[in-house]
C-alpha cells in the first residue's frame, strides 16, 4: 500500500457499505435520504455502492449519481455473487475509521447512523448493532420466521447472537481488519461479527417499509441463509445424525425382541408389510445422515478450493488514482 493510499485512508472517518442488486427504483430515494445525513456529520466519508451484477438500470443510475456525488464510490462485481459476498467486497475495500453496512431498500433508516457513530465513540465500542424493536411493517410470516431464526441461532451458535440484529451495524477499523484475515468462504456476518467478541452495543430502531422495488430475500434465500448459518456455526446437525442413528438402533433392537417373542409364542409373523416399513425407515435414516454429512464435506471441499467469493470488475476509486 502506498503512502498516498495510507493518507487517504486516514482522511476517511466513515465508510458506508451498501450492497445493491437490481435497485433502479430505490437508488434516487437512497441518495436523497443518505447524503444529507452523512453531509450533516461534518466529517470526511465515502459510500461504497457494491453493484452485485445488476441486470436492470442500476449501473447507469449509479454512474449518474457518481457524477454529482463525489463521495459515492462504485464497486462493480463481475457477476451476481450474493448479498453476503457483496457485503464482503465492500467491507474489504472500505477505508473509513468506522464502517457501517446497510441495505439499499431503506428499511433500515440511515437517520440512525449519527447515533451509532456517537455511541461507538462515547462508549469506546468497536461494534454497534442496529436492533429492530418494531417489525410491524413486515408480514406476519416474515416476523414469525425471523423470530424462529434468531431463537434457533441463539441456541445452536450461542447467546452472543443479538436478537433481531441484521446487517445494519457499525464496525471499527480493528474489527474490519480482523474480518479480512478470516478464511471463511461463506461469511454470515450476523453470526460471525458477534462471535469475534469485540466490545459492542446496540441502537434500537423501527424497521420501515421498503421504499420501492421488491425484496431480494424471498423464502428460498431465507431458507438457504438459515441453513448456511447452522452449518457454518454449529456441529449440532452432525450430532443430530448420531442421535438419530442411536435411536434407529434402539428401534431395531426393539423390533428384534418383538420378532423373537412372536416367534417363541408360535404366532404367524406378517412378512411383507413389516419388512417394507423397516427397510424404508432405515433407508431414509441413512440417506438423511449421509446428506447431513455431505453438507459439511461440501464446505470442506469449497474451503480447499480457496476460490474467491467475489470478483471485482471495477472500482471507481481506483479509476481516480
Amino acid at each position: 500500500m502506498t503512502a498516498v493510499q495510507d493518507t487517504r485512508r486516514e482522511a476517511i472517518a466513515l465508510s458506508v457499505v451498501v450492497p445493491i442488486f437490481n435497485e433502479e427504483e430505490v437508488l434516487p430515494v437512497l441518495a436523497e435520504r443518505l447524503r444529507p445525513v452523512l453531509d450533516a456529520c461534518g466529517e470526511p466519508y465515502e459510500v461504497l455502492a457494491v453493484d452485485d451484477g445488476s441486470t436492470d438500470r442500476t449501473p447507469p443510475l449509479l454512474e449518474d449519481l457518481h457524477t454529482v456525488w463525489p463521495e459515492l464510490r462504485i464497486v462493480t462485481l463481475r457477476r451476481n455473487s450474493g448479498h453476503q459476498a457483496a457485503l464482503t467486497a465492500g467491507l474489504h475495500r472500505a477505508r473509513g475509521a468506522h464502517v457501517i453496512s446497510m441495505d439499499a431498500d431503506l428499511q433500515d433508516p440511515p437517520e440512525v447512523i449519527p447515533d451509532m457513530l456517537a455511541l461507538a465513540r462515547a462508549d469506546g465500542l468497536d461494534i454497534v448493532h442496529g436492533v429492530r424493536i418494531d417489525r410491524s411493517t413486515d408480514t406476519g410470516f416474515k416476523r414469525r420466521t425471523a423470530s424462529a431464526y434468531y431463537w434457533l441461532m441463539r441456541r445452536l451458535a450461542g447467546t452472543f447472537v443479538p436478537a433481531h440484529a441484521g446487517d445494519f451495524r457499525l464496525l471499527s477499523r480493528p474489527v474490519v481488519e480482523t474480518l479480512k484475515t478470516l478464511p471463511d468462504q461463506q461469511q454470515i456476518y450476523r453470526l460471525l461479527i458477534p462471535w469475534l467478541g469485540f466490545p459492542s452495543g446496540q441502537i434500537a430502531y423501527r424497521r420501515g417499509d421498503r421504499v420501492a422495488g421488491t425484496t431480494k430475500y424471498p423464502l428460498r434465500k431465507m431458507t438457504l441463509l438459515a441453513w448456511d448459518s447452522i452449518t457454518s456455526f454449529s456441529a449440532v446437525p452432525l450430532r443430530l445424525s448420531t442421535v438419530i442413528g442411536a435411536f434407529s438402533l434402539v428401534v431395531c433392537l426393539a423390533f428384534l425382541v418383538w420378532t423373537l417373542v412372536v416367534y417363541a409364542t408360535g404366532s404367524t409373523l406378517p412378512g411383507w408389510t413389516s419388512l417394507i416399513i423397516t427397510v424404508l425407515f432405515f433407508g431414509a435414516v441413512q440417506l438423511f445422515c449421509l446428506g447431513m454429512l455431505g453438507e459439511y464435506v461440501a464446505r470442506i471441499y469449497t474451503a480447499v478450493q480457496a476460490r474467491p467469493t467475489y470478483c471485482v470488475a471495477r472500482d471507481t476509486d481506483e479509476d481516480q488514482q
